[in-house]
C-alpha cells in the first residue's frame, strides 16, 4: 500500500471534524453541517478547475456528514470523478464514497463499472484491489452482470500478484453468495481448486473460502479439491511453528487455514483413495496428540487457536462416523472439557458430544460420563450449558441407564430454568415411552411429569399416555388406582385432573370394588375439582360422569341431579350446555343396553408415529430427533403402542366419541390436535383448509416420478431420497377422502431455508383456463416451515378429496435454497384412483351375474404381459389387498385365478370395479381383466395394474 505523503492530511477536514465535535448542542452541531454543505456545494458549482486534493478532502467532509446520519443527496459525481485520478489516495477516497452512498440503481452506475474495468484491466495491483473491494462492498446484481465472468480470470492468471489473487477469491465468493446463478465457474473449476497448492498462504486462505462455498453447491465439480486439501492440511499439521512464521499465531501454525481446511472436508464423505485416507487419519490423530501435549503458551489465545483446530477435527470425525478408534478418542478428549473451568469449552464438547451419541463406535464410550454430565445438569450456572448437558442425557441414553437419566431429568426439572422446560418434559415423555419395559414405570413417570411440571405438559403428552393406557390391558387397573391416589392431592394439575377424568371413565370400574376407592368416591373426588377447571376440562368430566353412568347404574340419580342444575343446563357456555341437555336426556330414556352400546369402551389405537416425537423433532438444535431416530422409535414403540395391525371401527368410535372424547376423534384414526372434548370430526370437516387464493404455479423442474409406481399397492414409505432431501410418506383414505403426510428430512448439516411447497391437482389447471373442464382432485396443504435444519425433518398435511374419477396423479413441488443455490423438485404423488376403492364382498353368484352386466366393449379393458415379478401366491395376494379391492376366495372356477370386487367412491358417483387376474407359471405370463361400471377407470387400472405384478 503506497505511504500516504504529508500533504495528504487534508487539515482542512481536521478542522471541521474538531468543529463538529465541540458543538455544545444538536442545534449547533445541524448547524455547522449546513454551513459546511453550503460550502461544499457552492465549490461544486462554482468552481470548475478544483483540483484532485479538493475534490478528495470534499468528498471526505460528505462522507463523514453522511456517518453522522445526515442525508446528502449530491456530491456523487465529484466521487466518481476521483475514481480517474492517477493518485492512490484520491481513488482510494472515491471507492470509498460509492461503496457507502451510491445505490446499485444509481443513474452513474455505467460510469462507475467502466472506471473499475479500467482499473481491472490496469496491471497497477493497488488500483486492481481498490478496484475489487468496491465490487465485494457493493455486491449487487449489476456488479455480478458486469464482472462475474472478468474476476475468475484475475483470479487463476500466472501473473496475478498475490494480493490481487486474494482479494479477487474474496470478491467472487461475496458474487457467488448474492447472485449464484451469475457466477458459472465452468473452465475455470480445475484452475481454482489448484490454488490449494498456491505457494503464498493468503492465496490459499481466501481461496478455500470460495472453494467450500462452491463445494456445497456442486460437491461433484470440485471432488478433486479433497486430495489436495489433505495434502495441504498434512503440511501445516506436520510442520514446526517456525515453517510457518509469517502464518503461526501464538505457536500454533496457521490456524484459520487448518480450521477451513477441516471444514471443507466436512463437505464430502470418506476419501476412497487409501492413501488419502491413511493421510488425513494420521493428520486427524497428530491434532488429538497435539491436543494432549503441554500449552507452549498461557495466553488464552494459544489455547483458543488450538481447540478451534481440534473442535473442528472432532466434527470431521464424527461426519465420517466410519474410524471407531478415532471416534472414542474425540469422545475421551471431549470428556476432558466437561469439567474444563471455561464455560464454551463444556459448551462446546457437551454439543460436540450430542452428535457422537448417536453414532454406533462411541455411544458406550459417551456413556461412560454419565455421572459427570448429571452432576453438570445440577451445578452449571449458564442455563445455555445446563440445556447442552440435557441434551446429551436426552442422546445417551439406553435400555440399560432409561431409568437413571429419567429420574435425573425429573428431578432438575423442580428447579429447571423455565425457557427449557417445555423441551425438557417432551424429552422425559419421549424417553419414558420409549424405554418403558415396566409400564406401571411409565405410568408413575408421566403422572410425576404432571405432578412437577404440569403447566408445561402440552395435550400430545397427556394424549400419548392414554392412548396406551387404553392399548394395555395390564396398565389399566394400576393406572386407574394411580390417578385416583393422584387427585387427592389438595391441588393438582388440571392436565391431571383431564387424565384422571379420562381414566376414571373408562376404568374406574377396576378399582371400585375397594371401599375407599367406591364409584360415589370416584365421582365426588371429579366432581370437587369441576369448579376449579376450565370449559374444556368441564367438558371431558361430564363425558365421565356419562360414562359412570354407565359402570355404575348406582350413581346415576346423583349424576342426573347433577347434570340437571342450572350450572350446567343453562350454562353460558354452548358446549357445555350442550352435553349436559343432551346427556341427561341419554341417561334418561336409553335402556340398559342402548346406553351400554353408546358408551362402550374405547378401542385399542391403531399404532401410529408418536405425536410427541412429531412435536419434538420441530425443536432445532442438537437434542432435535433425526429422522433414523424417528424411525428407531416406532419400531421400538409398536408392543408399547398395543402393536394393533386393526384400526377401531368408525361407527364405534362416532358413537363412543359422543360420550368421551378421544385423544385422536377424527375420521381416519390419524393423529389430531383438536382438543378433547371436541365433537367428533364428521366427513365434511375432514377438508378444513380454506382454498387457497392463488394457483400453484406450474412447476419448471421435470417431473420424477421414479417412486410413484410403488405406492399403488402400499400407502406408507420413502418416496424420494437423494443426497440433500429425503421425503417420507404416511396415508389413509375412507370413501372419497383421504389424508396424507409428508416427511421432509434434511440428510445435510445445512439449514434448507426459503423452504416451500405447492401441490396442483389434476384438472386445476384446465378448469382455470377453460370452464368445461371439471377439477377431478380438491387437495388442500397446510403450509410448512420455512427453515429446515441440518438433520432436522419436517412434516406436511395434505387432505385430499376425489370429486371425480381421475388419470394424472397431483404434482408436488419444492423449492428451497441450499448453500445459497435454489433447489427445484417436481415429484408425481402417489394419490392413484385405486386408493378410493370400497372393497365388496360377492358370492360367486353374484360376482359372474354383475361380470355379464358390465359386458360392453368400452366397459372392459384386458392387458396380457409377462411378469416382471416372482409368482409368488402370497405376494401376489398382498398386492391385490393393497390395491383396496376385496379379495374373493372360492369364486373363479379355476382355483389359481384372482378375482377382486370394490367399488370407487368419488363425490360425484361410484364406479363399480371387478377384477380377474388369471397366471400362467409355465409361461411367466398373466391376463389381467377389469370390468367396471365407467370406461376410463378400466383403462386407468389396467395401465396402473399391469406394472404391479
Amino acid at each position: 500500500m503506497p505511504a500516504v505523503s504529508k500533504g495528504d492530511g487534508m487539515r482542512g477536514l481536521a478542522v471541521f471534524i474538531s468543529d463538529i465535535r465541540n458543538c455544545k448542542s444538536k442545534e449547533a452541531e445541524i448547524k455547522r453541517i449546513n454551513k459546511e454543505l453550503a460550502n461544499i456545494r457552492s465549490k461544486f458549482k462554482g468552481d470548475k478547475a478544483l483540483d484532485g486534493y479538493s475534490k478528495k478532502k470534499y468528498v471526505c467532509k460528505l462522507l463523514f456528514i453522511f456517518l453522522l446520519g445526515h442525508d446528502i443527496d449530491f456530491g456523487h459525481m465529484e466521487a466518481v470523478n476521483l475514481l480517474s485520478s492517477n493518485k492512490y489516495t484520491e481513488k482510494q477516497i472515491g471507492y470509498l464514497f460509492i461503496s457507502v452512498l451510491v445505490n446499485s440503481n444509481s443513474e452513474l452506475i455505467r460510469l462507475i463499472n467502466n472506471a473499475i474495468k479500467n482499473d481491472l484491466s490496469s496491471r497497477n495491483p493497488t488500483f486492481m484491489c481498490l478496484a475489487l473491494h468496491c465490487i465485494a462492498n457493493v455486491g449487487s446484481r449489476e456488479m455480478a452482470e458486469a464482472f462475474a465472468s472478468e474476476i475468475p480470470r484475475i483470479l487463476v492468471a500466472g501473473d496475478t500478484m498475490d494480493s490481487v489473487k486474494q482479494s479477487a477469491a474474496l470478491c467472487l465468493l461475496r458474487l457467488y453468495k448474492t447472485s449464484p446463478d451469475l457466477v458459472l465457474m465452468g473452465e475455470w473449476t480445475s484452475r481454482v481448486v489448484h490454488l490449494l497448492n498456491d505457494q503464498h498462504m493468503g492465496v490459499v486462505t481466501a481461496a478455500i473460502s470460495l472453494i467450500t462455498c462452491l463445494s456445497q453447491k456442486n460437491p461433484d465439480e470440485f471432488k478433486t479439491c479433497v486430495s489436495l486439501a489433505v495434502s495441504r492440511l498434512s503440511r501445516i499439521v506436520s510442520s514446526a511453528s517456525t515453517d510457518l512464521q509469517d502464518y503461526t499465531y501464538y505457536f500454533v501454525p496457521a490456524p484459520w487455514l487448518s480450521c477451513k481446511l477441516l471444514r471443507l472436508l466436512q463437505c464430502y464423505p470418506p476419501p476412497e483413495d487409501g492413501a488419502v485416507k491413511g493421510r488425513l487419519v494420521e493428520c486427524l490423530e497428530t491434532i488429538l496428540n497435539k491436543a494432549q501435549e503441554p500449552p507452549k503458551s498461557k495466553k488464552v489465545q494459544h489455547s483458543n487457536a488450538k481447540n478451534a483446530i481440534l473442535f473442528e477435527a472432532i466434527s470431521l470425525i464424527i461426519h465420517y462416523d466410519s474410524e471407531p478408534n478415532l471416534l472414542v478418542r474425540a469422545c475421551n478428549q471431549l470428556g476432558q472439557f466437561l469439567q474444563h473451568r471455561e464455560t464454551n469449552l463444556r459448551y462446546l464438547a457437551l454439543e460436540s458430544m450430542c452428535t457422537l451419541a448417536s453414532s454406533e463406535f462411541s455411544h458406550e464410550a459417551v456413556k461412560t460420563h454419565i455421572e459427570t454430565v448429571i452432576n453438570a445438569l445440577k451445578t452449571e450456572r449458564d442455563v445455555s450449558v445446563r440445556q447442552r448437558a440435557a441434551d446429551l442425557l436426552y442422546a445417551m441414553c439406553d435400555r440399560s441407564n432409561a431409568k437413571q437419566i429419567v429420574a435425573e431429568m425429573l428431578s432438575y426439572l423442580e428447579t429447571a430454568d423455565y425457557s427449557i422446560r417445555e423441551e425438557m418434559v417432551l424429552k422425559v415423555a419421549i424417553l419414558a415411552e420409549k424405554y418403558a419395559v415396566d409400564y406401571s414405570w411409565y405410568v408413575d413417570t408421566i403422572l410425576n411429569l404432571i405432578r412437577i411440571a404440569g403447566d408445561y405438559v402440552s395435550e400430545e403428552v397427556w394424549y400419548r399416555v392414554i392412548q396406551i393406557v387404553i392399548n394395555r390391558d395390564d396398565v389399566q387397573g394400576y393406572a386407574a388406582k394411580t390417578v385416583f391416589e393422584a387427585l387427592q392431592a389438595p391441588a393438582c394439575h388440571e392436565n391431571m385432573v383431564k387424565v384422571g377424568g379420562y381414566i376414571l371413565g373408562e376404568f374406574g370400574n377396576l378399582i371400585a370394588g375397594d371401599p375407599r376407592s367406591s364409584p360415589l368416591v370416584q365421582f365426588n373426588l371429579l366432581h370437587s375439582k369441576f369448579h376449579l377447571c376450565s370449559v374444556p376440562t368441564r367438558a371431558l368430566l361430564l363425558s365421565a360422569y356419562i360414562k359412570f353412568i354407565n359402570l355404575f347404574p348406582e350413581t346415576k340419580a346423583t349424576i342426573q341431579e347433577v347434570l340437571r342444575c342450572d350450572s350446567q343446563i343453562r350454562n353460558s357456555d354452548v358446549e357445555l350446555q350442550q352435553r349436559a341437555v343432551e346427556y341427561l336426556k341419554l341417561s334418561s330414556i336409553a335402556s340398559t343396553d342402548v346406553l351400554a352400546t353408546v358408551l362402550e369402551e374405547m378401542p385399542p389405537f391403531p399404532e401410529r408415529e408418536s405425536s410427541i416425537l412429531a412435536k419434538l423433532k420441530k425443536k432445532k438444535g442438537p437434542g432435535a430427533v433425526s429422522v433414523a431416530e424417528l424411525e428407531d422409535s416406532k419400531r421400538e414403540g409398536g408392543e408399547l403402542n398395543g402393536g394393533s395391525d386393526r384400526g377401531p371401527d368408525t361407527a364405534a368410535m362416532a358413537a363412543s366419541n359422543a360420550s368421551t372424547p378421544s385423544p385422536s376423534a377424527d375420521l381416519l384414526g390419524i393423529r389430531s390436535t383438536a382438543p378433547v372434548g371436541a365433537a367428533p370430526t364428521s366427513a365434511g370437516s375432514l377438508l378444513v383448509d380454506v382454498f387457497s387464493e392463488t394457483g400453484p404455479a406450474a412447476p419448471t423442474a421435470a417431473v420424477n416420478d421414479d417412486g410413484f409406481l410403488r405406492f399403488v399397492c402400499k400407502n406408507n414409505g420413502v418416496l424420494f431420497e437423494n443426497q440433500l432431501l429425503q421425503i417420507g410418506i404416511k396415508s389413509e383414505y375412507r370413501q372419497n377422502l383421504g389424508r396424507m403426510y409428508l416427511f421432509y428430512g434434511n440428510k445435510t448439516s445445512v439449514q434448507f431455508a426459503c423452504f416451500t411447497t405447492t401441490v396442483s391437482s389434476p384438472g386445476e389447471l384446465q378448469s382455470h383456463i377453460l370452464p368445461v373442464f371439471q377439477l377431478q382432485l380438491n387437495v388442500q396443504t397446510k403450509p410448512v416451515e420455512p427453515l429446515v435444519e441440518g438433520g432436522a425433518q419436517i412434516q406436511q398435511v395434505l387432505n385430499i378429496e376425489c370429486l371425480t374419477d381421475f388419470s394424472d396423479a397431483p404434482l408436488l413441488n419444492i423449492k428451497f435454497r441450499y448453500g445459497g443455490a435454489l433447489q427445484n423438485l417436481t415429484l408425481k404423488l402417489p394419490v392413484t384412483i385405486n386408493k378410493f376403492f370400497q372393497p365388496t364382498e360377492m358370492a360367486s353368484h353374484d360376482f359372474f351375474q354383475r361380470w355379464k352386466q358390465l359386458s360392453q366393449p368400452q366397459q372392459e379393458a384386458q392387458k396380457i404381459f409377462k411378469a416382471n415379478h416372482s409368482m409368488d401366491t402370497e405376494v401376489l395376494k398382498a398386492k391385490l389387498l393393497g390395491l383396496g379391492m376385496a379379495l374373493l376366495d372360492n369364486v373363479d372356477p379355476n382355483p389359481e385365478n384372482y378375482v377382486c370386487a370394490g367399488v370407487i367412491q368419488t363425490k360425484s358417483q361410484q364406479v363399480g370395479c371387478l377384477l380377474r387376474l388369471e397366471p400362467n407359471a409355465q409361461a411367466q405370463m398373466y391376463r389381467l381383466t377389469l370390468r367396471c361400471s365407467k370406461d376410463s377407470v378400466s383403462r386407468r387400472l389396467c395401465e396402473l395394474l399391469a406394472q404391479q405384478f
